[in-house]
């Protein structure tokens, strides 16, 4: 199922990002950078690991693990955080956790696009990306 993820996407609708980002506290300059940057995300696999790129003129990252295997992340905005890859049905959710706290990254394909939801205490923020 995670095939369907396998490809280069381009972010074309971004709703209540920076309400997310405020709420895991990131800061006002790098809130404004994510707000304006329109990153393009690879997905692929190497093996029986995901490979997650996120490609933008801001920062270029890149994670990999295996499903269900927990990894150390260093986010875009500074956190240090225990992060997890795992296929809930047909959604691919990478699952971040830090100091008490979790966040939830869940895509999922819609109508030929992958749609992105962040969850954080209450606040959800979704981010709409096409195949580039």
């Amino acid at each position: 199922m995670l095939d369907a993820f396998c490809a280069s996407w381009k972010l074309v609708d971004s709703q209540n990002f920076d309400e997310y980002m405020k709420s895991l506290g990131v800061g006002f300059a790098t809130r404004q950078v994510g707000i304006v940057t329109k990153p393009t995300v690879v997905i692929s696999q190497d093996g029986d690991k995901v490979v997650v790129k996120t490609l933008s003129a801001f920062r270029n990252t890149e994670i990999s693990a295996k499903l269900g295997e927990e990894f150390d992340e260093t986010t875009p905005d500074d956190r240090h955080v225990k992060s997890t890859f795992s296929m809930e049905g047909d959604k691919f959710v990478h699952t971040q956790k830090w100091d008490g706290k979790e966040t939830k990254l869940v895509r999922e394909i819609k109508d030929g696009k992958m749609v992105m939801s962040l969850n954080f205490e209450g606040v959800q923020a979704v981010r709409t990306y096409e195949k580039a």
